[in-house]
């Protein structure tokens, strides 16, 4: 379990069992949270995660306690994914799996590619992946 740092961009809502993940037009959202979250400025706090060597630039991204201990139950090998350090960026979020994982197969195609990653990680693989980061975050897509 590790603290990830970010900036703040929605209102404060009671940490528990459970987390209610960000979704398009979020009600919670604060008005400098939009631009934020849009720019992926939220993000930059996890650089620290990395100088602490808690995260790593490129690996599976963190989920919630609350969302380990629910898809441990329901999705095979999900537990595998910590097997490495969670990542800023990652091969799900490069391959359209960034953002709210609504519905169940949403999150299986999300640790289906932290799986792959983690098979057939190599340095470059991890610069491709950085690379279609700065891409993505230039065009913004599924920034919520």
């Amino acid at each position: 379990e590790i603290i990830v740092y970010k900036f703040r961009s929605m209102t404060v809502t009671e940490d528990g069992a459970t987390i209610q993940q960000a979704k398009q037009n979020d009600q919670r959202l604060t008005k400098i949270g939009g631009f934020l979250r849009r720019t992926s400025l939220d993000e930059l706090p996890q650089f620290f995660n990395v100088l602490e060597g808690k995260m790593s630039i490129v690996g599976p991204r963190p989920h919630a306690v609350a969302h380990n201990e629910l898809y441990r139950k329901l999705i095979k090998g999900y537990m595998l994914r910590h097997m490495a350090k969670p990542g800023i960026t990652g091969w799900a979020q490069v391959n359209g799996w960034r953002g709210e994982t609504d519905v169940l197969e949403k999150m299986k195609a999300r640790i289906e590619h932290d799986l792959y990653y983690l098979k057939n990680w190599s340095i470059w693989l991890d610069l491709w992946i950085i690379f279609k980061t700065v891409w993505i975050v230039l065009k913004k897509d599924n920034a919520y």
